[in-house]
């Protein structure tokens, strides 16, 4: 009996390519959430040390009105950009997301083939078995009726 070829091969093989390049474009997003993550904790650390050097400069003594009025802009500044990162982060969510679900479904198509193989191959070990079983019965007859 000829040895057992899965028919499907190539296509398993392009699922699996594409399975791949779906882990790929998840793992990419994920990466851009870490740096955004890095981004935000910066800004943070960055408004809140801006925030105590407001207090401090009040504590120490007479406040330049000039002064006060910059370092408010610049807090402005700071909480615009912090709300930009936070939408940013919600659509790089969704985007995750949306990646993950792409990459669950690549991976079920080639689970899908991959059990389809399985069956196939156990199915061709059956049928090799039937036929050795068979060409033994033929050698056994043959034998006893030569022995005859």
């Amino acid at each position: 009996m000829p040895r057992f070829r899965f028919r499907l091969q190539t296509l398993r093989r392009i699922r699996e390519i594409h399975r791949d390049e779906q882990r790929g474009r998840l793992a990419t997003a994920f990466e851009a959430e870490r740096i955004l993550q890095q981004q935000r904790d910066a800004l943070t650390a960055e408004a809140a040390e801006h925030l105590e050097n407001q207090r401090r400069a009040m504590r120490e003594g007479p406040i330049d009105v000039n002064w006060m009025l910059t370092t408010q802009r610049y807090q402005l500044g700071l909480e615009a950009q912090s709300k930009v990162l936070a939408e940013q982060a919600v659509r790089l969510a969704e985007e995750v997301e949306r990646r993950r679900v792409t990459l669950v479904e690549a991976d079920r198509e080639v689970r899908v083939l991959d059990k389809l193989e399985e069956r196939q191959r156990a199915q061709h070990q059956v049928a090799a078995m039937r036929a050795e079983t068979k060409l033994l019965d033929e050698v056994a007859s043959v034998r006893w009726e030569g022995g005859d």
